[in-house]
């Protein structure tokens, strides 16, 4: 394959340099210090880092990228592995070439690695599951989630099938601890020095939870409670076995019939109203119940898999619970209830979920901490950060170890400052992965502003004279285009 140069490199490594030239000289006081709560900084590479040719795209500037995150003093970098680029054309057939590639360029830039093993894909970036997968899925849809009017969610499969030997005799949690082992196998030499920490896919986008808003809100319209997602049969077949067993087989026909549609308003029908809602009736709670507990069961299933197959390595394994805080000034919290989180103002849904955490001692992934309440739309009644405070009461309570993401990859308003509230004084975080490497990342809008904000969490006694002017050439010359892919081969 032929060699496209990317046009920015030269300019990029010389800005590098002189910024390298500048911070060198500065009266033997280092720009690289620890956090002031130790908090390890972590920033995302882009989501299709390693194309489906498996080559490392836009890789020059990549490679700029991560000297200027060093030079910066950022810890490492995040790196999205996927099932459907890896595993893509047979069970058991794995291709590492690209990510084995990128590993190599994280290591020889001098930072760490945190790996997210992504068991889901994503049709916003033309992402796919393994293409085996998904012709099994086209002959047998019922390994997706499917929502009340029969539509199926194709981006990952359903935990129903967790156990179920639907993928060629083998079950998805079989084939998912295979991929581990290799992964773990292929990068050996990586684990403990360059790798030191893995997030397992835990369901939509990573998160533990059900994929409730599939349908996309328009920019304009507030975010709806979602949808349950209980209709594949699969998932009807557990339903059903679990009412008869408790006595009460019509409440196992299926999700609650008055419940509204993915953008309707909670009030719209009777299910989430905040008083006289059905969601305080007794099948409601034995309908959310088994529906929260199916969603623990899985990450179960997934966590204690990791944790055995990484229990020899010096590697730290997370997952990730997504911070559904639309709604959650309601009584009965819809939103979170969709997504799988049996959580309203008279119940907490996250015990049991942090509880599961502890037991596989996994630390838990937080987005959501670039929010805060004041930018929220009035009418959607969110909360993010009431939410993410009694989120981190419950880790605290069984030990669980907190790290954090933010949510808005073009920056959410006072972002930066929200984050810095987020890291310190009792709010103690073991790493922050700021999403994401790309296009408006190294931008003029936005790239001096992330470096402002590491340099004031890094704490450094540098004076504001000795800053390298040369910050605002770097990041106007680190800009990438979203739209170049550079397949980079070796002559």
């Amino acid at each position: 394959m032929e060699k496209v140069w990317d046009p920015i490199h030269s300019q990029a490594t010389a800005a590098i340099q002189s910024e390298q030239l500048r911070s060198d000289s500065v009266s033997g006081r280092s720009t690289r210090s620890k956090s002031r709560d130790n908090v390890r900084l972590f920033v995302g590479l882009p989501l299709d880092t390693i194309s489906d040719c498996n080559a490392v795209n836009h890789a020059r500037a990549i490679a700029a990228g991560l000297k200027a995150l060093k030079l910066l003093g950022v810890e490492g970098v995040e790196l999205p592995v996927w099932w459907g680029i890896v595993e893509k054309e047979a069970m058991g057939k794995y291709e590492w070439s690209g990510y084995l590639a990128l590993a190599e360029m994280v290591q020889n830039a001098g930072l760490k690695l945190h790996v997210s093993l992504c068991f889901h894909a994503s049709k916003q970036h033309k992402l796919s599951l393994p293409e085996w997968v998904s012709r099994i899925g086209e002959s047998e849809p019922s390994i997706f989630f499917t929502d009340r009017a029969g539509r199926q969610y194709k981006e990952c499969l359903s935990l129903a099938v967790d156990d179920l030997p639907v993928l060629d005799g083998k079950t998805p949690v079989q084939v998912y601890r295979e991929f581990c082992e290799s992964f773990k196998s292929s990068f050996s030499s990586f684990m403990g020095s360059t790798i030191t920490g893995i997030s397992m896919g835990l369901g939509p986008d990573g998160e533990l939870r059900y994929p409730s808003h599939q349908r996309l809100v328009k920019s304009n319209k507030i975010t709806g409670p979602g949808e349950f997602q209980c209709y594949d049969k699969n998932m009807l077949s557990i339903l059903k076995h679990h009412a008869e067993a408790t006595g009460n087989p019509l409440w196992g026909l299926g999700g609650p019939h008055d419940a509204p549609t993915y953008n309707e308003s909670p009030n719209s029908n009777n299910f989430f109203r905040d008083h006289g809602g059905s969601w305080e009736s007794p099948y409601a709670d034995f309908f959310l119940s088994w529906y929260s507990n199916q969603l623990i069961s899985h990450g179960e299933r997934i966590l204690s898999l990791a944790s055995s197959t990484f229990s020899e390595t010096a590697i730290t394994v997370y997952g990730k619970v997504p911070l559904m805080h639309s709604w959650y000034k309601t009584r009965s919290h819809p939103s979170e209830l969709t997504a799988g989180y049996y959580n309203t103002t008279t119940r907490d849904g996250y015990e049991a979920v942090t509880e599961m955490f502890a037991r596989n001692s996994c630390k838990l992934m937080l987005p959501g901490m670039d929010l805060s309440d004041e930018h929220q739309p009035h009418e959607s009644l969110s909360s993010p950060e009431l939410l993410l405070a009694q989120i981190r009461t419950a880790c605290r309570k069984h030990g669980v170890e907190v790290s954090g993401q933010n949510s808005s990859a073009t920056g959410a308003p006072g972002g930066f400052e929200q984050i810095k509230k987020n890291l310190v004084g009792d709010n103690v975080v073991d790493l922050f992965s700021y999403q994401r490497m790309g296009a408006y990342f190294f931008s003029p809008e936005h790239f001096p502003s992330f470096t402002k904000f590491v340099r004031s969490l890094n704490q450094s006694e540098l004076h504001s004279d000795d800053l390298p002017e040369e910050k605002e050439e770097a990041a106007d010359s680190l800009r990438v285009s979203s739209d170049s892919v550079v397949c980079m081969q070796e002559a």
